[in-house]
């Protein structure tokens, strides 16, 4: 019996070393690269998309065109990852004097304003209505820059679909509604008939009225009618002494346009 004492001490000792190498490869900590992505974790989709602010529709970030106001002119710059807004910033703004101040109050808010709507249907800025209208114009044109190419690229992916077939659907005449936009004297919306890809017709269906309005309304209403007609998207100028009225109206008539495009 004494000669079979070591050989137990033996085994159980084997035993518990397993046993302890086990109990300490279970007990590591899940420290390599692929445990955060293993866990939920993800990097941001921007800064892998688009390490340098690349431009175009793969890096996803696109810049606006200049838009001019009475204090300058106003440019966005715009990231867009999975068909949302991730990131909206002021390339150019109005600057000198009070105007120094004016931006850097507006600015942060416009930019926040843009990734919430998710797009350029948003509030002027109290005290920078010019330099809110000019972002949202700029900010208006990055998106249908962005928009352009994710088309372009679908159309070039979906083979020879550019026959009179193909064209027929976006080419026809439709009539739509813009979302009614919200402005300090009321409400103003918009509808557009587009026709072979242009705007034909535009009438606002809602404008501010009562008082004084409703002279500033019939003087401004008309001459954006005509500039949308003219310009042939929601790029157009505001008209003097109907600053409210004007980015309401180019809100409004841009969620239209959206639809037709859509």
């Amino acid at each position: 019996m004494r000669k079979s004492h070591p050989v137990r001490r033996a085994v159980l000792a084997g035993a518990a070393t397993v046993s302890g190498i086990v109990l300490l490869l279970s007990l590591k900590p899940a420290s390599d690269p692929g445990s955060a992505s293993a866990a939920g974790g993800a990097a941001p989709p921007v800064a892998a998309q688009s390490p340098q602010g690349g431009r175009g529709a793969g890096a996803g970030t696109v810049t606006g065109d200049a838009a001019r106001t009475q204090y300058g002119p106003v440019q966005v710059r715009v990231t867009v990852s999975g068909g949302k807004i991730t990131r909206a910033e002021a390339v150019q703004a109005p600057k000198g004097g009070q105007s120094d101040r004016v931006t850097a109050d507006a600015v942060p808010k416009l930019n926040q304003a843009a990734v919430a709507a998710g797009n350029a249907d948003i509030d002027a800025v109290s005290g920078a209505t010019y330099t809110s209208a000019g972002y949202a114009k700029s900010l208006q044109s990055a998106l249908d820059k962005a928009a352009a190419a994710a088309g372009s690229a679908g159309q070039e992916s979906s083979g020879s679909g550019d026959g009179a077939g193909g064209s027929g659907a976006g080419q026809g005449t439709q009539v739509l509604t813009g979302d009614a936009a919200q402005t300090q004297y009321g409400p103003v919306q918009v509808r557009v008939t587009v026709s072979g890809g242009k705007i034909t017709d535009v009438e606002a269906l809602q404008a501010p009225k009562g008082g004084r309005s409703d002279q500033v309304t019939a003087d401004a209403v008309p001459k954006l009618n005509q500039a949308a007609v003219a310009a042939g998207n929601a790029d157009i100028d505001a008209v003097s002494g109907a600053t409210y009225t004007s980015a309401g109206y180019t809100q409004s008539l841009q969620s239209a346009l959206d639809r037709a495009g859509g």
